[in-house]
């Protein structure tokens, strides 16, 4: 391995910019892969193209003409018996005119894009032939990802010179049963280098074997890293605890409804898990209103029953809130105090909330992520949960692991409301046992989807005040196209005087992100209390607002939110026995992703199969959250492609950690260079 700067060609410049890339040595730049290829020996036939992908063409020229507008253009229709495509010029000099003849025959390459007359190439690189003409006898050419400034040729070249140096030099990592028919100099010159008869569909797909070679190899990294971190988050002790026999009976016994047998089942795993004396670290999934906070709370009634703290932990303050005024609730009946602790506290509150948590006599503290501040010093914590784990890094959990008592760690609880595919689940929580609350409390009515057009956005209006006349409570949801709380909130505020102005009858509340916490919780309570019918709000509401008398919902350009969030906000109605509606208004012309959206929102209500769908549609960081996803920087791997490979990889990174652990390191250093290590102290 060498410095990038020792290649040829690359001085001072070209390191910058390769540093950009993060491609800082030659093994970097032999691990830096290709994006896509470019096939220049293949004459595709103009119906079987696809935009944004470049291809090589044959075709006669049926018609030249310039086309009237701002810009001076040349448009050449070139035709081969299959299809269509318009040659877009527009620095015409004698050169294109000569040789974009009517009836000559060009072969092209280019970039396919949408234009004016249809499938379009802007300024193809193109040359005149005969019917003879033999086809160039080149490979696939490779396409990396780039920076400005740092062009496709310059890159390869780089490539090439890294290959040719240190190739040789790359050490084998995974056993050699698990090499795929390939070593690892192989792989990389089959995907930097293809041959001319390589499957470019294959390449495409990321199928082919070389590459599942480089991409097992990744997946198997990966799991070291997750298996490394669950080991050294348990190793150090933690408190055992028997299962409640007095505080979860009172808790259970002064609810009006009964736990679902899944409730039971998951609360029975988190039980046993507390009885042993590593920490606990489970996810606990269950769709919108499965009843997740109340297993929290019979978790919670284990370690209160044996004088040890609780501590719970959300994202945001109105969620947060929403599990203190439960939590008390249910606590304070039983003779135990329920602190709250946020980043906005100040003062006397702040000094008091922090006192309380020090000397004990706060046996459940909920909060947000202030918890977690160094100032805040707990007695005797034994439990911790987290709520929506996706919208906090890793780190600030393993930093639980110093708020135990006598360097014990706290158990941890993890929940989310987000359905997690199983792809997903083993690659970004890989270091949890995982428990599905699979079962919605009885009661409950299934809510109906509609989809319909902005243009009628008139009518939802009408129906909404109707129904909110009628003493029905509604959620009207405005999202816009740039994810900017600033712009989101000025929608709300506009939308909010307009049918304020409207219909003055109807009392109307507003909540978005650039209100405080007191005024969006005085907002909420109104709304949770029936002196409010109407609710104009920002996806702010997406998680954790209970008003199981709204059974409404208008969601406005629902097209441009993916499926989970989607889901999440719906889930805000049909939390009671109402037939419930949820009405996506959309914006023509849709998308196809978005069309296949809002079809998979009509037809079903199940968080995993949307989630499922959400991951395919749009790929882990969007479903998990950037915070989570970071730590993950998968560099060839994709997990809706590559899930079937997830199996195989958690038993070989099992395998090396226990046969070959001096080959750890080396494979974390290849593929993850910038993640945390974690090592057994």
């Amino acid at each position: 391995m060498a410095a990038v700067h020792q290649l040829k060609g690359v001085g001072t410049a070209a390191a910058v910019l390769l540093e950009k890339l993060n491609l800082f040595s030659t093994d970097d730049l032999l691990f830096h892969l290709p994006r896509d290829y470019e096939d220049r020996s293949t004459i595709i036939p103009m119906n079987q193209l696809s935009v944004g992908r470049s291809y090589l063409l044959e075709g006669i020229v049926k018609g030249v003409d310039f086309p009237p507008g701002k810009r001076k253009s040349m448009a050449v229709l070139l035709d081969d018996d299959c299809g269509k495509v318009t040659l877009r010029f527009y620095h015409i000099y004698k050169g294109i005119t000569d040789r974009c003849k009517l009836g000559a025959r060009l072969r092209i390459f280019g970039e396919v894009r949408v234009g004016a007359r249809g499938l379009e190439m802007y300024h193809p690189e193109l040359q005149v032939i005969t019917e003879h003409t033999p086809l160039p006898q080149t490979q696939l050419t490779a396409i990396y990802p780039s920076t400005e400034g740092l062009t496709q040729p310059k890159l390869r070249e780089y490539i090439r010179q890294a290959l040719t140096l240190h190739g040789d030099d790359l050490p084998e990592l995974l056993p050699a049963k698990f090499s795929n028919g390939y070593d690892l100099k192989q792989a990389l010159e089959y995907i930097h280098h293809p041959p001319v008869d390589a499957n470019m569909i294959q390449l495409a797909q990321g199928s082919h074997p070389a590459q599942q070679r480089l991409i097992f190899e990744e997946l198997v990294a990966h799991q070291i890293s997750l298996l490394s971190r669950r080991a050294f988050m348990q190793q150090i002790a933690a408190p055992s605890f028997s299962p409640s026999k007095r505080y979860a009976k009172q808790l259970l016994a002064g609810l009006p409804f009964a736990m679902t047998g899944a409730q039971k089942r998951v609360s029975r795993e988190v039980a046993q898990d507390m009885q042993g004396h590593k920490p606990m670290l489970r996810l606990v999934q269950g769709d919108v209103g499965a009843g997740k906070t109340l297993v929290a709370g019979v978790a919670a009634c284990h370690a209160l029953e044996e004088g040890w703290q609780v501590a719970l932990m959300a994202p945001t303050e109105i969620l947060a809130e929403q599990h203190y005024l439960n939590f008390k609730k249910w606590f304070e009946p039983l003779g135990l105090n329920v602190a709250w602790l946020s980043g906005k506290q100040k003062g006397k509150a702040r000094t008091a909330a922090e006192q309380s948590i020090k000397d004990g006599s706060a046996h459940l503290v909920v909060g947000t992520h202030a918890l977690f501040q160094d100032n805040v010093e707990f007695a005797k914590l034994g439990l911790v949960i987290i709520d929506e784990q996706h919208r906090f890094g890793v780190d600030q959990r393993l930093a639980l692991r110093n708020k135990g008592l006598n360097g014990m760690s706290p158990h941890q609880l993890v929940m989310t409301a987000t359905p997690i595919p199983r792809t997903l689940a083993m690659s970004a929580y890989g270091d949890l046992d995982t428990s599905i609350i699979d079962e919605l409390p009885p009661g409950r009515t299934p809510i109906q989807t509609v989809t319909i057009p902005l243009d009628r956005r008139e009518e939802v209006l009408q129906r909404i005040a109707t129904n909110c006349t009628e003493g029905k409570q509604a959620y009207w949801v405005c999202t816009l196209v740039e994810q900017s709380e600033t712009l989101d909130a000025q929608a709300a505020e506009a939308t909010f005087a307009e049918i304020k102005e409207r219909f003055p009858n109807i009392n109307i509340g507003l909540v978005h992100g650039k209100m405080k916490a007191e005024e969006k919780q005085a907002v909420m309570q109104q709304f949770k209390n029936n002196e409010l019918q109407l609710l104009i709000a920002t996806t702010v509401i997406e998680v954790g607002v209970d008003v199981p008398n709204a059974s409404l919902m208008v969601i406005e350009n629902a097209e441009r939110l993916g499926l989970s969030q989607l889901h999440q906000l719906r889930g805000r109605v049909g939390r009671g026995a109402k037939a419930s509606f949820c009405v996506l208004l959309y914006k023509h012309p849709l998308s196809q992703n978005g069309q296949e959206r809002l079809r998979i929102m009509r037809e079903t209500n199940d968080g995993f199969i949307i989630a499922e769908k959400d991951l395919e549609l749009r790929g882990p960081g969007e479903l998990l959250g950037t915070k989570q996803t970071g730590d993950m920087g998968f560099r060839v791997a994709k997990l809706e492609r590559d899930d079937h490979l997830l199996n195989q990889a958690h038993y070989v990174a099992q395998q090396i950690l226990k046969d070959h652990p001096q080959q750890t390191e080396a494979l974390l250093q290849r593929w993850l260079p910038e993640a945390p290590r974690y090592a057994h102290v």
